[in-house]
């Protein structure tokens, strides 16, 4: 994606914080976790087996992460298809939450694994199962993943191009690399186009495929969420998610570094995320009256009361939400609004993959241990660290008065 033009710097702000050692912290002991996951197997550290073949990993660091990370392409369509470049200055973050998220689906996806040591498979012509959705979802992934690193080498270049130099044992690659950023440079804004518009289709492709993954199970997944369209429902949930999450990692951003929101772009940029929200909404709800499956509502069942907190607190209490100007223009309450949203596509994806999943002959229901849990809030806690690590080295995030040449460039010069 490319984001020329938009004047932005790293960021100049102590690295180390009290919040960076407790993410540290948790980073650590998700490293512990995993590391004892691969030498003594899943059944050492989940509550997973035959009947539940999927749980937690699955649903919040891949089908969650996936979602999530839906700001890249939305920006990148947004900015650079519909032509709205007043939308620029959000672009390059949601490119770097997105290649991150995705990044980080990987990892979780191999720790999930049972034969991680097979994550390959999918990448060798003679292993492919053209029936499989899953199939579809793993190329799509692999595929994404590399336009996303693609789309964010501009920016490295322009790193490289402002002074940025490699530091420690790496600065004796600093030339070559500079050579090669260089004709990098060249190639990309004459091809920039085509991965940009790769990385829509590759999105739509398997944001709807970790849907109809689900299609699979017509008896085993609860009729509230079981859909022919579950394939669109993700995708419009997906599209609905990914301006807020744009809002919600720029305000948290701003937050965390001391900067003022950016209100002049995120006020109207939420009025598209109140457009894509609504649209998602009325599919959902007509989905549900068009299958008759309303009357589930109503009968106290716990999937019942999952699925209205998951409607009524993450997507129609924000969508009313956002329908006040006053609300748009408020920093607080447009915090509050998107959160619900991105809370609401979180607890959807829960909601599918685990509440929803009842299998049959099952003599109890799957609950996460506290090392799966552990390990996704390490996972979380990393893609944070590593957030910052790229904004304090690449020019990511707007420039404003204090931020100068790459902290880590510097110490490497001095």
């Amino acid at each position: 994606m490319s984001a020329h033009g938009l004047a932005a710097a790293p960021v100049n702000r102590k690295f180390f914080t009290p919040g960076v050692g407790v993410l540290m912290v948790l980073a650590a002991i998700a490293g512990g976790l995993a590391l004892y996951r691969f030498v003594f197997g899943l059944a050492s550290m989940t509550n997973l087996d035959d009947r539940y073949p999927w749980g937690l990993w699955i649903a919040v660091d891949v089908a969650t992460g996936v979602a999530l990370a839906a700001g890249g392409f939305t920006s990148a369509a947004l900015t650079h298809i519909f032509h709205r470049g007043r939308y620029l200055p959000v672009v390059r973050p949601a490119l770097l939450t997105a290649m991150l998220g995705y990044t980080f689906v990987g990892l979780g996806l191999m720790v999930d694994l049972g034969r991680y040591y097979n994550i390959w498979h999918p990448a060798w012509p003679t292993m492919w199962q053209g029936n499989s959705v899953l199939f579809e979802v793993g190329m799509c992934v692999m595929a994404y993943l590399t336009v996303l690193y693609i789309e964010f080498l501009p920016i490295v270049c322009e790193w490289s191009r402002k002074g940025g130099r490699l530091w420690g044992p790496l600065a004796v690659f600093q030339n070559p690399v500079k050579r090669f950023l260089e004709v990098a440079e060249r190639t990309l804004s004459k091809t920039m186009v085509v991965f940009i518009i790769a990385g829509v289709v590759l999105s739509c492709m398997h944001q709807s495929s970790l849907g109809a993954l689900m299609l699979i199970a017509p008896y085993k997944v609860h009729p509230l969420w079981y859909t022919p369209i579950l394939p669109l429902l993700f995708l419009l949930s997906a599209i609905a998610v990914g301006f807020p999450m744009v809002i919600f990692e720029s305000m948290v951003s701003a937050k965390s570094f001391r900067r003022e929101p950016e209100m002049h772009v995120l006020t109207p940029l939420s009025r598209l995320a109140l457009l894509f929200l609504g649209i998602y909404m009325a599919a959902k709800i007509t989905d549900l009256m068009v299958r008759n499956a309303y009357g589930h509502l109503w009968d106290g069942s716990f999937a019942s009361t999952m699925f209205m907190v998951e409607v009524g607190a993450g997507v129609l209490l924000p969508f009313c939400m956002l329908l006040s100007g006053r609300v748009r223009r408020s920093p607080s309450w447009l915090f509050i609004a998107n959160t619900l949203i991105v809370l609401g596509v979180a607890l959807n994806r829960i909601n599918v993959y685990i509440v929803a999943y009842q299998p049959h002959y099952a003599t109890h229901r799957y609950v996460p241990s506290i090392g799966e849990i552990l390990i996704t809030l390490g996972l979380i806690a990393t893609l944070m660290l590593v957030y910052r690590v790229f904004v304090t080295i690449f020019p990511v995030l707007p420039a404003v008065e204090g931020d100068a040449l790459p902290a880590l460039g510097r110490r490497a010069e001095g």
